[in-house]
């Protein structure tokens, strides 16, 4: 199996084309961006624009599951936390032929599992993202499925913006890695060079 701290990007899947893919749909954009943080960044991620196409998230996933097969892990289900992981939860469980459901957050902004969704003890789960940046999400969704016994094989990702630093327990298999320069708003390179500052995304920024 996988070292824990490894990330496994796919060696049957292009990831250059990959990379062209999301450009052309407007899901990785380079330029001079404000996130929901505060903190600026020379690179935006938005892949609920690639993941629109049926097509291209079919053969994406499709790659994703060959290396989770390829690794010897047989996962009872797929769980993906709400909305990033919706998407590429369904389709991996799809292509994995199990069942795939997706945490969500409660109204005091816990992760948890809702809607009649349940984990048997002793049940192994994927976790399905379509970005891993911190590796937090991740975790906290293996907190809670931990809690009820089960098994967390790894975590697929479309693309892997951690740089290693994800603080993973449990192997990570991705596409594409993306590195990503953020920067605190009154020391930010770009900012000081004139270029100007787009806000993307739908989330609001956080109150400072």
């Amino acid at each position: 199996m996988t070292n824990s701290t490894e990330t496994v990007t796919s060696t049957i899947f292009d990831a250059s084309v990959l990379e062209q893919q999301l450009q052309r749909e407007d899901a990785l954009l380079r330029g001079h961006f404000r996130l929901s943080s505060g903190l600026h960044s020379d690179t935006y991620v938005q892949c609920a624009r690639y993941l629109r196409r049926p097509e291209l998230a079919a053969a994406a996933t499709a790659a994703l599951a060959a290396q989770i097969q390829a690794a010897g892990l047989r996962p009872d289900v797929v769980v993906g936390p709400a909305m990033g992981g919706v998407v590429i939860g369904y389709e991996l469980a799809r292509q994995l032929g199990v069942p795939g459901i997706f945490t969500e957050r409660d109204a005091d902004g816990q992760m948890t599992l809702r809607r009649g969704f349940t984990i048997e003890p002793g049940e192994k789960v994927i976790i399905a993202e379509d970005v891993v940046t911190t590796g937090k999400s991740t975790l906290e969704v293996a907190k809670v499925l931990r809690s009820m016994g089960a098994e967390v094989l790894a975590v697929a990702s479309l693309i892997d913006r951690t740089g290693g630093k994800g603080g993973l327990d449990f192997p990570h298999f991705a596409l594409l890695p993306v590195v990503a320069a953020t920067f605190a708003p009154e020391s930010c390179p770009l900012c000081a060079a004139g270029v100007p500052v787009v806000k993307p995304g739908s989330r609001p920024e956080k109150a400072f």
